[in-house]
């Protein structure tokens, strides 16, 4: 079964740090574009980071540039996001998205993120 798991979510003091990660199972990442997303309560989804294929172009949303940071391993087939200085405005579900450039997508089913002030 084609599927996206993501780990390392949890609960952390305004300012820490989380390492989110995606596990792509049974099929090959490296074609996709990798993408986190985050889902906060009443708000709309939004898109936080996304990482190219061979991790050639990566972009931010512009409330986490400077904090958070995207990465892939292709050989291992993990996306990964590694937050820091994260902000009482930061919490959610975090989930991880393949995406291909033909615009077929594979979701995970999130992680969440608590920040306590």
């Amino acid at each position: 079964q084609v599927r996206l798991v993501e780990s390392g979510g949890g609960l952390v003091q305004s300012g820490g740090s989380l390492r989110l990660s995606c596990q792509a199972t049974r099929f090959t990442m490296s074609s996709y574009i990798m993408q986190w997303y985050r889902q906060a309560p009443e708000k709309e989804r939004e898109l936080v980071a996304s990482i190219s294929s061979y991790g050639t172009q990566i972009n931010y949303a512009d409330s986490v540039k400077g904090r958070f940071t995207i990465s892939r391993d292709d050989d291992k087939g993990t996306a990964s996001l590694q937050m820091n200085s994260l902000k009482p405005e930061d919490p959610g579900v975090y989930l991880c998205q393949a995406l291909s450039y033909g615009g077929n997508e594979i979701w995970g089913h999130g992680t969440q993120v608590t920040v306590s002030s």
